[in-house]
């Protein structure tokens, strides 16, 4: 696991080149003003997700990912529980790997949707 995650808590469920899917728990110490989830620790959680989606999807040959592009679209708050990201691929080609995550609270209701763009390194 990337150090980053680990820090966030960030725990990974499960990891297919078809879907990633992690969570992360409700800690105080990751929110902003009312106890709400910070974005970016919801960015970060996708990032994390989506990269090991990108990386289980790479051309044989290649030598790794990196993020290029991201962007999050938030649509509520997260105030207690798990957040949970589920990463799928949108394109798989030589020189890029286009990931879609939605982020998820416990009652499944969508919290983000997540689009990125890995290059093939």
């Amino acid at each position: 696991m990337v150090p980053f995650a680990g820090t966030l808590g960030i725990e990974m469920l499960s990891s297919a080149p078809a879907e990633v899917r992690g969570r992360v728990a409700w800690a105080e110490s990751l929110c902003t003003v009312g106890g709400v989830r910070n974005g970016g620790v919801l960015m970060a959680l996708a990032d994390n997700t989506g990269a090991l989606c990108a990386f289980l999807n790479l051309p044989e040959g290649s030598g790794g990912t990196t993020t290029i592009e991201s962007k999050t679209n938030f649509l509520r708050a997260v105030r207690d529980g798990h957040a949970t990201a589920i990463s799928r691929p949108l394109h798989v080609g030589s020189r890029f790997v286009i990931v879609e995550t939605d982020v998820r609270d416990d009652t499944e209701r969508l919290v983000a949707r997540v689009t990125q763009t890995q290059a093939v390194l």
